[in-house]
C-alpha cells in the first residue's frame, strides 16, 4: 500500500491498558487524532476482576482522575488497610497527615483502591468520547521512523503517525524494536497469585507467613499469594498446573497441604529494570514498557498513570506547535527519577522478605518503626506518594508538587479549572501584571481569593496539576513570566514587567 494513502494520526499508542487509555484521553482532550492499537481481542479477563484485579491507587493517581472527572466512574473505594511495606502493615490512626505541607481537604486527599476492569472500562468510554479510535486484535510487528513520522507495521496493515508511544507492557515490542536500553537487576523470586480450593486449609496460617524457603499469604478463603526464592526460574517458562502450585506451596509452607482445584493463576517476579531514556526520536515509552518491578506495594499502575499524565499535555503541546523548546525532553527528566525510586522501593521490600535471619531482624525493626507516629507517617507518605515532587529548579517548596485543591470564594474548586487540560495562573492578590503574563502565554487567568490560600499570593499550575511557580509575598511578574516561559509558548513578543 502506498504510504500516501495511509491514514495519518497525530499519535499511535500501542496498548489499551490503563496507561495507554489514560494517555489517549489526555491527547484526545486537546483535540488530537489518536489511534490505540491493542493485541488482545477482548478487554475482559479474570485477572482484571477481583481478587486479582484490585489495585491500590495513590494520591497523585486519585488527584489526576479527580481533575479529569473520572474518579466516580472508576468506582474507587478507600481500602480497610492503610498500606504495607513487604506485607508489614501500618494503621490509618498512626498517620499524621498534618505533617504534609501544602495540602488541603478535597475529594482526592486519600489513597483508594479500584478494580482494573472498571478502570479500563471508564477510560475507554472517556477516550472514545473525546474522539480516540481504539482498535483491538491488532498486533504490532515492527516500525520505522523518519524525521517527521513513524510508520507502524501490524497484523492489520500499516499505520502512520507523527509520534508513536509504547504502552504495551513489560515485554514491550515498541521498546525492543526501538532499541531502548533496558537495565536493572535480575529476580530473586517467582511469585504466584492464585485462586484455589484447599482440602485442608487448617494446615495453613491465614496471616502472612515467612518460612525458610519463601512466603505465603491467605488474605481471603481460596485466594493464595506466595513467593519462592528460586531466582525467578519458573516465571513464564511453562504452563502453571495444579500440581506445580501445590508443590510450591508445600515447599514454602513446609506442610503436606492438598489443593483440589486451580481456578486461576498468574506468576510474577521481582525483576526491576528501567529504560535509560523514555524518548528516542519520535518514539516514547510509558508504564511497564518503560519500567518493570515486582507488584509488591501496588506501585506499578500508579507509576504508569503518572507517566501518562506527565506526557499527555507535553506531547499535545508539541503536536499543536505550542511547546517551548525542550518541553518534551522534560518527560524523561521528570519521570525517570520517579521510576528509579519506585524500583528501589520494590527492591527494598524484597530484601526483607528473604528467608534469612538477617531479613527477619530487619523486618522486626521495620515493624517497630511502622507502629510509631513518625514511622507510619513516613511509610504512608511513600506508599501513598503524598509528597511526590519534580525538581523544576524553583526555590519555592510548593514548586514541583501537586497543587492544593483551593476552594475559591465562589465555591469553585481548582480541580474544576483543570478539567480541560489548560494551565492556570491563580492570582490571589489581583495583580494586573500577572493577568498580562497569563494572556501572553495563553494560560487561564483567575483573580480570586480562596477560603484558605495557605499564605500564598499567586500560583502557576501546569495542565497536569503540578505547581510550576508560586509566591508567598508580593508576586514578581518577571519571575512569573520566566517560569511560565519554561512551560508555555508565548503568544506575543516577550514583555518586561520591571
Amino acid at each position: 500500500m502506498d504510504e500516501q494513502t495511509l491514514s495519518f494520526y497525530g499519535v499511535v499508542i500501542v496498548g489499551a491498558g490503563p496507561v495507554g487509555l489514560f494517555l489517549a484521553c489526555e491527547l484526545g482532550l486537546r483535540g488530537l487524532s489518536v489511534l490505540v492499537l491493542e493485541r488482545e481481542v477482548s478487554p475482559l479477563s479474570p485477572l482484571k476482576r477481583k481478587p486479582f484485579g484490585v489495585r491500590g491507587l495513590t494520591i497523585p493517581t486519585i488527584e489526576a482522575l479527580y481533575r479529569r472527572e473520572l474518579l466516580s466512574a472508576i468506582g474507587a473505594v478507600v481500602p480497610r488497610e492503610a498500606g504495607h511495606f513487604a506485607g508489614v502493615g501500618f494503621d490509618y490512626r498512626d498517620v499524621d497527615t498534618s505533617k504534609w505541607s501544602y495540602r488541603l481537604p478535597s475529594p482526592a486527599d486519600t489513597n483508594s483502591a479500584g478494580e482494573m476492569q472498571c478502570i479500563e472500562s471508564a477510560l475507554a468510554v472517556r477516550a472514545r468520547a473525546v474522539g480516540v479510535e481504539i482498535v483491538r486484535g491488532v498486533e504490532v510487528r515492527s516500525f520505522g521512523q523518519s524525521a517527521d513520522a513513524v510508520t507502524v507495521e501490524t497484523s492489520d496493515g500499516l499505520f502512520r503517525a507523527q509520534w508513536l508511544v509504547g504502552c504495551d507492557g513489560g515485554r514491550s515490542i515498541v521498546r525492543k524494536v526501538g532499541g531502548f536500553e533496558f537495565v536493572g537487576t535480575e529476580p530473586d523470586l517467582t511469585g504466584y497469585s492464585t485462586l484455589v480450593e484447599i482440602a485442608d486449609p487448617e494446615k495453613l496460617r491465614a496471616e502472612r507467613s515467612v518460612t525458610p524457603t519463601g512466603v505465603y499469604f491467605l488474605p481471603q478463603p481460596g485466594f493464595l499469594a506466595m513467593a519462592e526464592f528460586d531466582g525467578g526460574s519458573f516465571h513464564r517458562t511453562e504452563p502453571i498446573t495444579l500440581e506445580h502450585v501445590q508443590s510450591v506451596l508445600r515447599r514454602v509452607s513446609n506442610t503436606d497441604v492438598t489443593l483440589t482445584a486451580l481456578h486461576a493463576v498468574t506468576s510474577w517476579t521481582d525483576r526491576a529494570q528501567q529504560a535509560t531514556t523514555y524518548k528516542k526520536g519520535r518514539v516514547l515509552l510509558a508504564g511497564d514498557a518503560a519500567h518493570i518491578h515486582s507488584p509488591l506495594g501496588g506501585q506499578g499502575l500508579n507509576l504508569g498513570l503518572g507517566d501518562a499524565m506527565n506526557l499527555g499535555w507535553k506531547l499535545a503541546a508539541t503536536l499543536r506547535g505550542e511547546a517551548p523548546a525542550g518541553l518534551l525532553d522534560t518527560y524523561t527528566t521528570e519521570r525517570h527519577p520517579i521510576g528509579a525510586a519506585v524500583l528501589d522501593w520494590s527492591r527494598a521490600q524484597v530484601s526483607i522478605m528473604k528467608p534469612s535471619a538477617q531479613s527477619r531482624a530487619l523486618e522486626a525493626i521495620i515493624s517497630d518503626l511502622m507502629h510509631t507516629r513518625d514511622g507510619a507517617t513516613y511509610f504512608a507518605e511513600r506508599v501513598w506518594n503524598a509528597s511526590l515532587r519534580y525538581d523544576l529548579g524553583e526555590n519555592h517548596p510548593l514548586a514541583g508538587r501537586s497543587v492544593p485543591d483551593f476552594e475559591l470564594t465562589d465555591g469553585t474548586r481548582l480541580a474544576a479549572l483543570l478539567r480541560r487540560g489548560s494551565g492556570v495562573l491563580l492570582d490571589f492578590d489581583l495583580r494586573a501584571p500577572l493577568r498580562a503574563v497569563a494572556g501572553r502565554m495563553g494560560i487561564t487567568y483567575l483573580a480570586s481569593s480562596a477560603k484558605d490560600t495557605l499564605g500564598l499570593s499567586a500560583v502557576l499550575v501546569r495542565p497536569d496539576g503540578v505547581v510550576a511557580w508560586a509566591a508567598d509575598g508580593e508576586p514578581d511578574a518577571n519571575e512569573a513570566s520566566r517560569a511560565a516561559g519554561r512551560w508555555f509558548a508565548s503568544t506575543q513578543c516577550p514583555n518586561s514587567f520591571a
